[in-house]
C-alpha cells in the first residue's frame, strides 16, 4: 500500500474534481436559466410540457415549468430551488430569480478563466448582494393597505403575460378585495383564507369574488336541504357507520329472530350517533368518512344536511370559516364544538347538456360567516388550459399583494430596480479592494441581464434599451423602465407596473445563495449507494446517485 495511492471509493463510484467539476456544475445551472429565459415579461413566450401519459401543460410561469421538467442534475436542482424558494416566499418573480442565478454563474465562469479564486468571487457576490438590498430599500415607495389603486397595480403586474390580460382589471380588483379582507390584526395576511376555484364555461369576465366558502360535494341524501339559514356546522373527523368491530365480526344466525336482532343492534348504534348530532344542535355535518344509508335517512328526518368523505383541506377551511372545532368522538360532542354559518345554500354555476339530458354543475356556499375575511375567487374560462394558467396568475397575484401589504413597500417594474442597482454596484466596486472588485462588477453586469431579456422578449433592441435606461437612471430617473409593448422608456409607477420590494430582495438572496453554493463545489462524487445507517442496498436507501449524478459528465444529464 505504501507504493501506490490508497483507494477509498468503490468500483461503482465516479468522481469529477477541480475545474471539470466546477465547469460541469456551472453549465448545468446556466442551462436551467436558458430554458425559461424566453418566458420573461409581459410578452414572453409560453412553453408546452408533455409528460409520458400525454398530459399537456401550457404555461410561462417559471416555477411551474421547472417543477414539471425532468431535471436530472444536482447543480441544476439547486437553481430550480431558487424558483421554489421565490414561489414560497412571494409567489412571483421566479423567472427573474432564475435568470439572475444563471447570469451570476455565467459571469463567474469568466472570472474563473481569469484565475480568480472561487472564494474571492463568493465574497464579492455576497458584498454586492448587501449593496443591492440597500439600494432597493432606498428607492422603494411606501404603500398603505388602504391604497387599493397601487395594490391593484401590484396584482395586475403579476398577472401580465400569463393569459389573464383580457380581465386583468377585474381579477386584480378581486384579488385585492380578497387579500385585504384576510389581513390579520398584526398586519400579516392569512393567505389560506383566500381560496381560488375554477369552473369551466362562460368567459374570464364572468369570474367573481364570493364571500364565503365554496364546497362542490353533494349532500349524502337527495332529500337533504340545499338551502339553510342560521346553520350550526359540525366538522366530524370520523364516519357515521357501524363500527369495524361489528362489521368484521362473524355472526351465526340460527333463525329470523337472530337476524332481526343483529340488524337492530346495527341500527341502534347508528341511531346513537345521529342522536348525539341532533342533541348538539347541528344542522350541517361534514364527515371525514362515510355515512350509512340508514344514518342518512335518520339525518333527513331531523332536517340535517350531511356531506361524507370530505377531504381534510375542505374540512379545515370550513372549520376556520365557521369557527367550528373539529371533533373526533361523537360521545364527547357538545354544542360548543359547532360552528355557525348565516347561510348554507346550493348555487348553480352553469347549466350543461350531456346527450340531450339537462344537467348542471353546482356548488354549496357557506356564507354570512362569523370569521371575517373568508372568501373565494371563482374563476371562469372556456378551456382547461386557459383556466389553469389564469389560476396560476391569480395565485401569484395573491402572493405579491400579500407581500406588499405585509412589508408596506413597493418598487417600480420594467427593469428599473435592476438598472439602478447595476449603477450603484459599479460605483461600489471602486471602493472594493483586491479581486473581489471584479466579482462586484460581474454582479452588476449580471443584473443587467434581466432588463436585456425583457427587451429581447418584447422584440426590441436590447442594447439600445440598456443604454437609454442607464442614461436616464444616471440622470436621476430611478423609476424609469421599459414599456414592453412600445419599447419606450416610461415612468413605471405612472404606467402601473409595480412590484413588492420582497419580490426583488428574495430573488437576489436566493440567486446568490444558489450560485455561491455551486461555486464552492470542487468535487462531485457519484456513489453506488448513499444509504445511511447501514441499510441494505436492496431495501431502498438512496438506491443510486443523487439526481442522476452518475451521468453528470454529459452536461444536463437528461434534463428534459
Amino acid at each position: 500500500m505504501a507504493d501506490g495511492p490508497m483507494v477509498v471509493l468503490s468500483d461503482e463510484s465516479q468522481r469529477t474534481s477541480g475545474e471539470d467539476a466546477r465547469s460541469m456544475n456551472l453549465e448545468a445551472g446556466r442551462a436551467v436559466a436558458e430554458t425559461i429565459r424566453t418566458t420573461l415579461g409581459p410578452r414572453g413566450m409560453d412553453k408546452m410540457l408533455v409528460d409520458q401519459g400525454g398530459n399537456v401543460v401550457v404555461t410561462n410561469d417559471g416555477v411551474t415549468l421547472l417543477e414539471e421538467m425532468d431535471v436530472d442534475h444536482p447543480a441544476a436542482d439547486m437553481v430550480v430551488d431558487v424558483a421554489t424558494t421565490q414561489e414560497e416566499e412571494v409567489g412571483d418573480g421566479t423567472t427573474s430569480a432564475v435568470i439572475l442565478a444563471g447570469a451570476l454563474l455565467g459571469n463567474a465562469e469568466e472570472l474563473l478563466e481569469q484565475d480568480i479564486h472561487p472564494t474571492s468571487i463568493v465574497a464579492g457576490y455576497r458584498h454586492a448582494a448587501e449593496t443591492v438590498t440597500e439600494v432597493f430599500e432606498d428607492i422603494a415607495t411606501e404603500v398603505d393597505p388602504d391604497d387599493t389603486e397601487v395594490l391593484e397595480q401590484v396584482a395586475g403586474t403579476a398577472m401580465t403575460g400569463k393569459g389573464a390580460e383580457t380581465a386583468k382589471d377585474l381579477l386584480s380588483e378581486m384579488v385585492v378585495s380578497a387579500v385585504r379582507a384576510a389581513v390579520r390584526e398584526d398586519g400579516t395576511v392569512d393567505q389560506d383564507a383566500v381560496d381560488v376555484r375554477q369552473f369551466y364555461g362562460a368567459s374570464i369576465d364572468d369570474s367573481e369574488f364570493v364571500e364565503g366558502v365554496l364546497f362542490d360535494i353533494e349532500p349524502v341524501h337527495q332529500n337533504m336541504s340545499r338551502d339553510l339559514d342560521d346553520a350550526n356546522v359540525l366538522v366530524y373527523e370520523g364516519d357515521i357507520e357501524v363500527s369495524e368491530s361489528e362489521v368484521g365480526a362473524e355472526a351465526s344466525v340460527g333463525d329470523m329472530a337472530d337476524l332481526q336482532g343483529f340488524v337492530e343492534r346495527e341500527q341502534s348504534e347508528l341511531s346513537d350517533k345521529v342522536d348525539a348530532i341532533v342533541e348538539a344542535g347541528a344542522d350541517v355535518v361534514l364527515a371525514d368518512g362515510g355515512i350509512d344509508e340508514y344514518a342518512a335517512e335518520l339525518l333527513v328526518e331531523h332536517g340535517i344536511t350531511a356531506f361524507r368523505r370530505v377531504d381534510d383541506d375542505k374540512r379545515q377551511r370550513v372549520a376556520a370559516a365557521t369557527g367550528a372545532e373539529r371533533v373526533g368522538d361523537l360521545k364527547l360532542l357538545t354544542s360548543d364544538h359547532l360552528g355557525h354559518a348565516g347561510s348554507v345554500h346550493e348555487r348553480v354555476i352553469r347549466d350543461v347538456t350531456v346527450r340531450r339530458q339537462a344537467d348542471h354543475e353546482s356548488t354549496v356556499v357557506f356564507g354570512d360567516l362569523p370569521e371575517e375575511g373568508i372568501g373565494t375567487i371563482l374563476l371562469r374560462g372556456g378551456t382547461e388550459h386557459v383556466l389553469d394558467e389564469v389560476e396560476r396568475a391569480v395565485v401569484d397575484s395573491v402572493g405579491v399583494v400579500s407581500a406588499a401589504i405585509e412589508d408596506g413597500h413597493v418598487l417600480p417594474g420594467g427593469g428599473a430596480p435592476e438598472i439602478e442597482a447595476s449603477l450603484a454596484l459599479r460605483e461600489e466596486a471602486d471602493s472594493v479592494e483586491g479581486r473581489e472588485q471584479l466579482a462586484v462588477e460581474a454582479f452588476a453586469e449580471a443584473f443587467e441581464d434581466g432588463p436585456r431579456t425583457l427587451a429581447e422578449n418584447a422584440g426590441h433592441d436590447a442594447i439600445d434599451a440598456l443604454v437609454d435606461m442607464t442614461a436616464r437612471h444616471d440622470g436621476g430617473d430611478v423609476n424609469v423602465g421599459i414599456d414592453a409593448d412600445t419599447g419606450e422608456l416610461v415612468e413605471m409607477f405612472e404606467d402601473g407596473v409595480v412590484e413588492p420590494l420582497r419580490v426583488k430582495t428574495t430573488a437576489v438572496n436566493s440567486a446568490v445563495d444558489a450560485s455561491t453554493m455551486i461555486l464552492r463545489i470542487d468535487d462531485v462524487i457519484s456513489a453506488g449507494d448513499l444509504s445511511v445507517g447501514g441499510e441494505d442496498e436492496d431495501e431502498g436507501g438512496a438506491g443510486g446517485p443523487p439526481g442522476g449524478a452518475g451521468g453528470m459528465g454529459g452536461g444536463m444529464g437528461g434534463m428534459m
